[in-house]
Parts: C-alpha cells; sequence; structure tokens
C-alpha cells in the first residue's frame, strides 16, 4: 500500500486540476525506473488509463496506481509535498530504501 500525507493531498488535488484531470475518478501514477544517482528513480504523472498490470490503492481520498514491477520497490511508501527552504515538490518517504540520494530523486536496495 502506498500512503499520501495531508500535504500531498492538497497538492496532487490543485495539480490534477490544474492540469485538467478529476482527482474523483483520475489518479496519480508512480513508478520506478533505472536511473538517477542511487540507481533508481520515482516516476510520478496523472493519467486515466489503467493497464492491466496496474493495482490501484486509494488513501486520503487520492487514487494512486502503481504497475506490479515497481510495487516491489514503493510498498509501504508515504508520498508527501515539501514546500519548505529547502526545495519544493514531492517526496518519497520509502522504508525500503536503503541509500537515498542528496535530492531524494533517487533510492537503492
Amino acid at each position: 500500500m502506498i500512503k499520501v500525507a495531508p500535504s500531498a493531498k492538497s497538492k496532487v488535488t490543485t495539480l490534477m486540476q490544474e492540469e485538467g484531470f478529476d482527482p474523483t475518478v483520475d489518479f496519480v501514477r508512480v513508478g520506478v525506473k533505472s536511473g538517477g544517482c542511487s540507481g533508481l528513480s520515482y516516476d510520478l504523472k496523472f493519467d486515466h488509463d489503467m493497464r492491466a498490470e496496474d493495482k490501484l490503492f486509494e488513501d486520503n481520498e487520492v487514487k494512486i496506481v502503481v504497475d506490479k514491477k515497481s510495487l516491489l520497490y514503493l510498498i509501504g511508501t508515504t508520498l508527501e509535498f515539501s514546500g519548505g527552504l529547502n526545495g519544493k515538490g514531492f517526496v518519497f518517504n520509502n522504508p525500503n530504501a536503503q541509500r537515498t540520494c542528496g535530492c531524494g530523486e533517487s533510492f537503492s536496495l
């Protein structure tokens, strides 16, 4: 399961609406791909097309879709949003990551 922090919920809802998505029916697609300074990086985008290999989660009124391969890396992750002085953007709090890079956009197991 992937959780959504309250800070991420409000930002996801705002951004989805700005980009023409409906947060009540469309979803956030979260994935993992090769790359980044630690070996794997997160991929986040809005979508409305489900695929056969997708798993749907809902937390804090946000729908999250993850493909089966990425799910192995993301189980237990919390999606957060940071708007502080050190940077602004979505942050993945992933308990499976053994090492992360300084920017928080890539990790390794």
